[in-house]
């Protein structure tokens, strides 16, 4: 499951934003679950940044949202970022070179997701 929190930051507070993006990757990261995480800018506009994290599952990520240092240190600065859906399951991969392997939703199939 991949996670893309994506934030507009003024110039002037981007060493502040840095810092707290930096101290909440750290947190996810210390999550059972985690698979890997990125804080990336934007190279058109360096006010677009956007933090990425990719999950076991969306069971791990919910549960990561309820560790105290990630309550602490993450959940207020991903309060920060732009209001969209931000949980992405994947339903296709390539590895390099490799063929496209399709995946099952892990969505419920009824009315009542």
């Amino acid at each position: 499951m991949l996670v893309t929190n994506r934030f507009v930051v003024d110039v002037d507070v981007a060493d502040d934003f840095t810092e707290r993006a930096h101290a909440a990757l750290t947190a996810l990261a210390a999550c059972p679950g985690y698979l890997r995480g990125q804080l990336v800018r934007a190279l058109d506009d360096p006010r677009h940044w956007s933090l990425v994290t990719e999950w076991e599952s969306v069971g791990t990520y919910r549960r990561a949202l309820g560790a105290f240092e990630v309550k602490v240190s993450a959940v207020p600065l991903l309060a920060e970022s732009v209001d969209e859906p931000s949980a992405y399951e994947a339903l296709a991969t390539a590895a390099p070179g490799g063929a496209v392997v399709v995946a099952e939703s892990d969505r419920a199939a009824g009315p009542y997701r």
